[in-house]
């Protein structure tokens, strides 16, 4: 990808997690876990890569690096009102694009941190940006813990989903041993966003979609702002939520390592 246009990217590290408690901070061969996701963040072409951290522990552990890191406060309810803290304290220009670049992401691709930042810069109507990449399996299309999007034929959000949308209403009578096409979307969890809707975001009150799906951009669509939603650029490797995925990915970057 050529040059895209300007943005920040933060890394939200929040220390707790009921599945893996001090996540940020799991040693991912001989490196906290928020170190590679903010090491790959500073190989995208973000001008400013930012770690957003409630936690002393955090802060050190990536001053260490060199990393520029904002304290926030502990009760933000997701990555995003995190976000809207970061840019209120750093007193952001209302068109400054902000990329969420989550924290348990070490293998997230930097192109996609630069292509959802590029999105959003091309729909000047659209308060937020995000990914999605094919669905080409059955168990993943069913699993309630992959979050599916279907889009409208300009690229915008029509609404993400634990369930598998669309429902095929012939094909599905009876759960498919396969997929006929990869017309199914799986969400990437990567969002920009202007600084100025960040701080709209912040006073949007929650949904009763966002609620009942437990996922935070239902919120923006339910009030009716855009999200434009691009087929990601490259393969993106699931983050880690789970001890397996931990295991996973420490292979994954070990041997890595080991390539001379």
């Amino acid at each position: 990808m050529g040059s895209v246009a300007q943005f920040i990217a933060v890394v939200p590290a929040r220390f707790g997690s009921s599945r893996l408690p001090g996540k940020p901070l799991l040693d991912i061969a001989g490196e906290p876990m928020v170190a590679h996701v903010w090491r790959r963040a500073c190989e995208s072409q973000a001008q400013r890569v930012i770690v957003a951290t409630d936690d002393e522990r955090i802060r050190e552990a990536m001053q260490a690096y060199g990393a520029e890191v904002v304290m926030t406060r502990a009760d933000h309810p997701s990555g995003t009102d995190r976000l809207a803290e970061v840019s209120e304290q750093l007193s952001l220009a209302g068109d400054t694009l902000v990329v969420n670049v989550q924290g348990d992401e070490p293998l997230i691709p930097p192109v996609l941190i630069d292509q959802v930042a590029q999105r959003l810069a091309d729909d000047p109507e659209a308060a937020m940006a995000t990914l999605a990449e094919p669905i080409g399996d059955v168990d993943t299309l069913f699993n309630p813990n992959v979050v599916k999007v279907v889009r409208s034929l300009q690229g915008r959000a029509l609404y993400f989903s634990r369930a598998p949308i669309p429902w095929d209403r012939e094909q599905f009578k009876t759960p498919p041993d396969w997929l006929t096409t990869d017309a199914w979307l799986r969400h990437i969890g990567i969002y920009a966003y202007r600084a100025s809707f960040l701080a709209t975001y912040r006073d949007l009150t929650a949904s009763s979609l966002e609620q009942l799906e437990q996922l935070e951009q239902l919120r923006v669509l339910q009030h009716g702002h855009a999200i434009q939603v691009a087929l990601a650029a490259a393969a993106n490797p699931a983050g880690v939520d789970t001890p397996e995925d931990l295991a996973r990915v420490r292979a994954l970057l070990s041997s890595s390592e080991d390539r001379p």
